[in-house]
């Protein structure tokens, strides 16, 4: 319990270097974008090759991908009967909801916990290429179809746009030298190993940066959907994913741990970047980042006191 502490603590402190960052504006205005930039399309994809490729297979197809999984359905579920069904929300409206209250950060928050509480990227690794290779060209099929963006040629593109994302690429590349047992040389690896040690640190400073000015729940902003996509990311995903894991499952305590500090992860920035490009529930995904970022730091200890 106490290494678990120590973990959040230093994710804590880093954040709060890049909220001062941010807040003195050290950076300038596109000082987040750049840094952003350089985590999304160098940093993690070094990381995440580097971490993959030496990763036991077990780990990364192991049932703890398959509770992950139904822990995201069960709550994408719940929200779309909710926002469908009683709030009477548009099709591309309860879409963005539901994504953003199932679709959990398994980049900026999900790696450092993974290294820091969990003890290894690797187990962040399955869930990032499930959101990346199943569920982001299902939502963005799906907002292409109910907004009307565009021809069929233009909604193929949006459904094999994952598929050029460098995180997809470098997670599949490692995957298959894990699978295949293929040994990298060290001084091959090594400097993709240096660059992607800077991957967690600057995450963290870019996400830090991005919470400064930010204020949620304004009036006009759906807070009943906000509410909902919430509870639902914050309580039900860990909530389902226990119950699976110890019941169902039958899990080890150390892989119960696993799967719910997992499925307890806040929403992806992900949704929030999607809802701005289509202009649709942008208020919803933002303030349920931000609010889930925010609760999931006191649920995730919560879940360590309980099961660590």
């Amino acid at each position: 319990m106490g290494g678990v502490l120590i973990g959040f603590g230093i994710i804590g402190v880093v954040i709060l270097v890049g909220y001062v960052v941010g807040r003195i504006d050290l950076l300038g205005p596109q000082g987040h974008r750049a840094l952003s930039q350089l985590v999304f399309f160098v940093l993690t994809p070094c990381l995440l090759f580097v971490t993959i490729s030496k990763a036991d297979v077990a780990v990364l197809f192991s049932p703890i991908l398959v509770v992950s999984t139904a822990a995201a359905l069960v709550a994408a579920l719940i929200s779309v009967v909710i926002l469908r069904l009683v709030l009477h929300r548009s099709a591309a409206e309860t879409t963005m909801g539901t994504m953003a209250g199932a679709y959990v950060n398994a980049n900026n928050i999900g790696l450092p916990v993974a290294v820091y509480v969990l003890g290894s990227a690797t187990f962040v690794a399955p869930v990032l290429l499930f959101q990346l290779l199943v569920l982001t060209p299902v939502v963005l099929t799906i907002m292409d179809v109910t907004t009307n963006r565009g021809s069929g040629a233009s909604r193929w593109r949006t459904v094999t746009r994952p598929f050029t994302n460098p995180l997809l690429i470098a997670s599949l590349v490692g995957v298959l030298c894990s699978v295949f047992g293929v040994t990298i040389p060290d001084d091959v690896r090594e400097p993709f190993a240096l660059i992607g040690a800077a991957a967690v640190p600057v995450v963290l400073i870019s996400f830090g940066m991005s919470l400064h000015g930010q204020k949620p729940l304004q009036p006009g902003t759906a807070r009943v959907d906000v509410l909902v996509e919430s509870a639902l990311k914050v309580v039900v995903m860990p909530v389902v994913a226990w119950l699976l894991g110890a019941f169902v499952f039958d899990f080890s305590h150390e892989q119960l741990f696993v799967v719910v500090v997992l499925a307890g992860l806040p929403s992806a920035q992900n949704a929030f970047n999607y809802a701005q490009r289509y202009q649709v529930g942008v208020a919803v995904a933002r303030d349920t980042v931000l609010i889930t970022t925010v609760a999931a730091v006191p649920a995730l200890v919560a879940v360590a006191a309980l099961l660590k």
